[in-house]
């Protein structure tokens, strides 16, 4: 049985803890051309979207030594709920099982207990505004 068993190819590439990543809280991060070809190399990580971009390339990409150099713990931690939908389903997985990264709670914003009205009535996201509104 092999030594990774009941792991993915994508845990195998993650460091076994989130305090093993040391990558800067600031500056600008070039990463090499083995993760970024097209041109794109150079990321401030100090800004959120360069950064999510940044972690996005690195976690989908990059091998362990690359995550430990480019990723930082605590922004990671901070920028998981926005990072999280941008990585596949299978890291995503191992980011949260291996690294301890909480799953986003689609439950957190639960639904009025009256969501199932009357026929006719608007339904959704946007049903108490038009509820409010038509009266």
């Amino acid at each position: 049985m092999s030594l990774f068993a009941g792991w993915s190819a994508e845990a195998a590439r993650l460091p076994d803890r989130l305090e093993d990543l040391h990558g800067p809280w600031q500056g600008v991060v070039v990463l090499p051309v083995h993760l970024t070809w097209h041109g794109l190399r150079e990321f401030d990580v100090a800004a959120e979207r360069p950064r999510l971009l940044l972690y996005s390339i690195v976690l989908s990409q990059g091998r362990r030594n690359d995550l430990a150099r480019f990723v930082n713990p605590r922004r990671l931690r901070d920028d998981w709920p926005q990072l999280r939908p941008l990585l596949s389903g299978p890291m995503r997985r191992a980011c949260e099982r291996k690294l301890g990264l909480r799953p986003v709670n689609h439950r957190a914003h639960p639904r009025p207990a009256d969501h199932r009205a009357l026929p006719g009535t608007p339904r959704g996201p946007y049903a108490r505004l038009l509820t409010c509104a038509n009266t």
